[in-house]
């Protein structure tokens, strides 16, 4: 008698600039996604079905993970029992050895559970580093985690003005761009919450002589529309920069044009980072 699949969720982490993105691509691309590697990972297993990694949250090109999360159905051969929670993550992350990917947790769910649409909320830090006019002023450490934009300065206090209008339910067709399921999705989104906040960077004592500021900017919302968070961080940092008033986001909003947003607007994907899902 087949023993019936048992369905896990699991938790993991990645530091993304290898990677095409967290979604599985064609493995003859010279980039391939993190899924990829994890489903690699987990067909070392040995499960009847091929192991799929159902994601919750689909990350760009370049793009970091804290925390990500992902639902997977083993079934194992009759007469082998579930796989005990610890055990699976154990063992995933010693075939995960070589790549910069680690599973942080697995916990048994529901078989009606579901890692997309079962999240309560999504939750993306972004990364700026201030008092650089040179990309070479950037600590080596701090490579592909951070944007630098250039300016030396960034009045935050605007920024934080500006990011008042983004916040709630609003149509966010302007900073969304465009892929194959845009025609398909709503452009209708609720932000529950943006700060800005100083922060730390790596071994950052060591350098607080060369005047560089960290800041984090959070997003917190159910969802979001694709790239929508880059775009809003490379419009709050126009209003930093001067080249934007806050007071303009609430009509780059209204426009409902994503070819309403300046040059330039939409950050690189090297500072983002998605630190949680949440259920």
């Amino acid at each position: 008698m087949v023993s019936a699949p048992a369905r896990y969720l699991v938790f993991f982490q990645y530091f993304g600039t290898k990677y095409s993105g967290v979604m599985e691509t064609s493995t003859e691309q010279s980039m391939v996604g993190v899924q990829n590697y994890l489903e690699k990972a987990a067909q070392k297993l040995k499960p009847i079905v091929p192991i799929k990694f159902h994601i919750s949250s689909r990350t760009d090109a370049g793009v970091h993970a804290l925390c990500n999360a992902a639902h997977i159905d083993i079934q194992r051969a009759p007469g082998k029992p579930a796989f005990p929670e610890n055990e699976l993550t154990y063992s995933l992350n010693y075939h995960l050895k070589p790549e910069p990917i680690r599973i942080l947790s697995t916990r048994r769910v529901a078989d009606s559970f579901h890692a997309r649409f079962s999240a309560l909320s999504r939750t993306y830090i972004y990364r700026l580093l201030v008092g650089c006019t040179h990309h070479s002023q950037v600590p080596v450490f701090e490579r592909d985690l951070c944007w630098a934009p250039g300016a030396g300065y960034l009045d935050v206090p605007a920024m934080q003005d500006g990011a008042q209008f983004l916040l709630g339910t609003h149509d966010f067709s302007t900073f969304r761009s465009h892929n194959s399921e845009t025609p398909f999705q709503s452009p209708v989104r609720t932000i529950l919450q943006i700060d800005i906040q100083p922060s730390s960077g790596f071994l950052s004592h060591h350098y607080e002589h060369r005047g560089l500021e960290f800041w984090e900017v959070k997003f917190r919302s159910r969802s979001f529309l694709y790239r929508q968070v880059r775009r809003m961080v490379g419009t709050l940092v126009a209003v930093g920069m001067g080249k934007l008033k806050p007071h303009q986001i609430k009509e780059l909003l209204e426009m409902k044009d994503a070819r309403a947003l300046p040059p330039n607007a939409m950050a690189p994907p090297s500072g983002l980072f998605l630190k949680c899902v949440e259920y």
